[in-house]
């Protein structure tokens, strides 16, 4: 096993999954592009995004671009952003992953009627949806591969169908988490950072195989369009991060403020306001993240803070230890769904488990040795500072536990 470097200002290590360099000074290259929002024109970075987008600009009252949402994380952000800053009419496109909380279908309807936006959604055979389900879980012990492929195919689709070649984004991931672009590069979305870190090396057509009962008829709707499509209307996906100075919590905190966002408490985190909209992402898929790369959200989550400011390095790792290994809640709620008993799932993730971060003590019994247990508390600094997030409502609002499925942006049990 390589050497493990640890960064000297936040939590991350060389093991990152989306790959981190180090300075001579021992700092992470994620810290060192943050850094660099402290040194941008801001308010140059918004002339030139005006000048970039003005071309798209409808002349005839259309579409002049596309905005993917989920209802939570940065979908209000990135719409507020679209509409009221940039002044532009955007088409709305929202992925169904059959996952949802009640408090995300509230968000998304509020964000709907908000926002006064025409939304598109994809609602796939949930017949499908679970096979896929089943196949990218054996496959890469996945149970979020079909969300994410959906969230970000559907944009690019719609942007085909309707010839609207202008698609907006909030943050790019590997710019945030680890600086693995500047600013100034200006980076746009590409079908390979999709396939190689969203989709970990798995297109839709890889999921069909030999030993597979998957068909295409059955994938089609995640199929990336070609080369020559995209080409040919002059397809193009921006990061706004690239443009506005991103500040999550500052950013959700305006949108509680200013359109009501709705957010909710979490087991596993410290933060109420991302993911809000899934059972899923803060709970199993979190799981298995911590399986396999020995760290969970939690841990960005409190580099982000770090960087921000906000909470020290040993705080930050104070609220990691707290979470990261707390229960998982709804995991009956996706066994109930895919039609799977408990201990087959907790079977095949077991597969996936990294022999780096965990060691089987005895049969099924398992201790977990993964980053933040390689790292320790300073003796001297043993309270975390009151650290505010604001919880304004629960993802069931109140009702019992279960995945909505629904059709046109309301509840529709």
């Amino acid at each position: 096993m390589n050497k493990i470097i640890f960064c000297k200002k936040c939590l991350y290590s060389n093991l990152h999954p989306l790959g981190l360099t180090f300075d001579e000074k021992g700092v992470c290259s994620g810290c060192n592009f943050h850094n660099e929002k402290n040194t941008l024109d801001w308010s140059k970075r918004l002339t030139d995004i005006e000048k970039l987008v003005k071309p798209y600009r409808s002349k005839k009252n259309n579409y002049d671009c596309i905005v993917p949402v989920t209802g939570s994380n940065d979908s209000y952000y990135t719409l507020h952003v679209v509409k009221n800053v940039l002044k532009l009419h955007p088409l709305v496109v929202s992925y169904n992953n059959y996952f949802n909380t009640p408090l995300g279908i509230k968000n998304l309807s509020n964000l709907r009627i908000k926002f006064d936006v025409d939304i598109i959604f994809r609602n796939t055979n949930p017949l499908s949806v679970k096979k896929i389900v089943k196949t990218t879980l054996r496959k890469i012990g996945s149970v979020y591969w079909h969300s994410i492929a959906g969230q970000t195919v559907l944009p690019v689709q719609t942007a085909v169908n309707y010839k609207i070649p202008l698609i907006f984004w909030g943050a790019h991931e590997g710019m945030e988490q680890v600086g693995m672009f500047s600013h100034l590069n200006n980076i746009e979305m590409t079908r390979r950072y999709r396939k190689d870190h969203h989709l970990m090396g798995l297109e839709a057509e890889d999921l069909i195989s030999h030993d597979d009962t998957l068909s295409e008829d059955e994938i089609f709707q995640y199929i990336y369009p070609s080369d020559e499509k995209i080409n040919s209307i002059g397809i193009r996906g921006l990061y706004l991060g690239n443009y506005f100075r991103w500040d999550p919590k500052k950013q959700h905190e305006q949108m509680i403020k200013r359109y009501d966002y709705k957010t909710s408490n979490f087991n596993r985190t410290f933060d109420n306001y991302d993911y809000t909209s899934c059972y899923v992402y803060m709970d199993l898929h979190d799981k298995i993240k911590l399986y396999k790369h020995g760290f969970s959200k939690v841990t960005d989550h409190a580099c982000r803070e770090i960087r921000h400011q906000r909470i020290s390095r040993n705080e930050a790792l104070k609220l990691v230890k707290k979470y990261e290994l707390k229960n998982i809640k709804f995991l009956k709620l996706f066994c109930n769904w895919l039609g799977i008993k408990e201990d087959g799932i907790n079977f095949a993730l077991n597969q996936f488990r990294n022999k780096k971060h965990w060691k089987e003590t005895s049969p099924n019994t398992w201790k977990f040795k993964g980053l933040s247990t390689l790292m320790k508390l300073e003796k001297n600094d043993k309270k975390i500072r009151k650290y505010v997030f604001i919880n304004n409502s629960s993802l069931n609002l109140g009702q019992n536990d279960n995945y909505v499925t629904f059709g046109k942006g309301f509840d529709n049990q």
